[in-house]
């Protein structure tokens, strides 16, 4: 298993797709005028959090002025942005220590939660293109791959639903029929994580009302669950071996 370090390396030195690159670092140059006086990341940016979870949340791309600012996934995008909406729902639930998430020295910190982005660059309009998409899977295969103990994926939006998809397809998990996105859904393959499925908390959605804090806090609850029930069944599973290697020795 390639290490997390080896493969942050690799996301922050990426230079796949040049309109990324040189949207990322014109934003940099430019800056918006509440950060004229900041240093800006522009680099892709790797996820964060705790190296041993159980859920994995996959977002869409890092903000022009947020993550493209600060280097870590939903932070910076001012109070009341998709940062603190998401913060909010995790410490709610357990997952992080703080409801908020402003910036790389806040003292966040995540439990049995892992944040990353289907795309590691901020696109223009946030939109990236279907290429652009692909080629950047290979960073999230990666970095799934290195956290041994994710049983649960969040996807954050249609985006990150239909890269979910993708990973469970490529470990040969390929649902019957492709499901339909659907907020707070639950995603069950056999012998595959969990996908739970929840609206992206950006500000279109939240300001509008498609997505609100007890939405939100209902799919981790969900998550939360999953997760719970997968330690349970291993749990079971050890207690099993152990009776039957006991009961093969004759003790």
């Amino acid at each position: 298993m390639t290490s997390l370090d080896s493969i942050h390396d690799a996301i922050i030195t990426c230079t796949r797709c040049a309109r990324l690159r040189t949207y990322c670092e014109r934003i940099g140059r430019e800056k918006r005028a509440a950060f004229r006086d900041q240093i800006y990341w522009t680099k892709p940016v790797a996820g964060f959090g705790d190296p041993q979870a159980s859920i994995a949340i996959i977002g869409l791309a890092p903000a022009a002025h947020g993550a493209n600012r600060t280097g870590r996934n939903f932070t910076g995008d001012g109070a009341g942005g998709s940062g603190d909406f998401l913060m909010a729902a995790l410490h709610a639930n357990g997952l992080a220590n703080q409801p908020t998430s402003r910036g790389v020295d806040d003292g966040l910190q995540l439990k049995d939660a892992w944040i990353m982005a289907a795309v590691r660059c901020a696109p223009p309009d946030n939109k990236p293109t279907p290429g652009e998409i692909a080629a950047c899977h290979p960073h999230l295969r990666a970095e799934i791959d290195a956290l041994p103990n994710v049983r649960v994926y969040v996807a954050l939006g249609r985006i990150a639903f239909d890269a979910s998809l993708r990973l469970l397809a490529e470990r040969g998990a390929k649902p019957k029929k492709r499901p339909l996105f659907e907020h707070a859904g639950v995603y069950r393959t056999p012998g595959a994580p969990t996908i739970v499925a929840a609206y992206h908390p950006s500000r279109q959605n939240t300001n509008t009302g498609r997505l609100t804090p007890p939405m939100l806090r209902e799919a981790f609850q969900r998550a939360r669950r999953e997760s719970a029930a997968w330690k349970a069944s291993m749990v079971a599973v050890g207690e099993n071996t152990k009776r039957e290697s006991v009961r093969k020795i004759g003790l």
